[in-house]
């Protein structure tokens, strides 16, 4: 079965995932779905992921990370840049989520970063998802 948007598959499974206290969740494995997956590990959104060969394209299995009282860390991940519909920020106009407490996830020339990589190494790009 073939995907039209496998990024909103893997952000829709992490979601689901967190709201019903999953340990961790699988989903198909792409070089993109592999970047979101590190760039969640980085920020401490994840505890951890790795990639599962099936002798196929292969499964990222993430590890979910939850509060001491049982709370999933993820509270809203949502898809920005859609198939039908993208969106390109440069680095001055990427959005700020909750004053900085939250990230944006931005494909960029250089792979895909955080916005705050971003900021850093002065580069814009496609805005993927939004977490908090």
């Amino acid at each position: 079965m073939s995907l039209s948007d496998p990024i909103a598959d893997m952000l829709t499974r992490i979601r689901n995932a967190g709201r019903v206290n999953k340990p961790h969740v699988k989903v198909a494995a792409s070089k993109v779905c592999e970047g979101v997956a590190s760039v969640l590990k980085e920020e401490g959104y994840i505890l951890d992921y790795d990639r599962i060969d099936d002798g196929k394209q292969g499964i990222l299995r993430i590890a979910l990370k939850y509060t001491p009282d049982g709370a999933p860390v993820i509270h809203s991940i949502d898809r920005v840049s859609r198939p039908g519909c993208r969106v390109y920020k440069g680095k001055e106009s990427l959005p700020e989520i909750l004053g900085g407490l939250g990230i944006c996830i931005v494909s960029t020339s250089r792979g895909i970063k955080s916005d705050k990589k971003c900021r850093a190494e002065n580069v814009g790009g496609e805005l993927i998802c939004t977490v908090s």
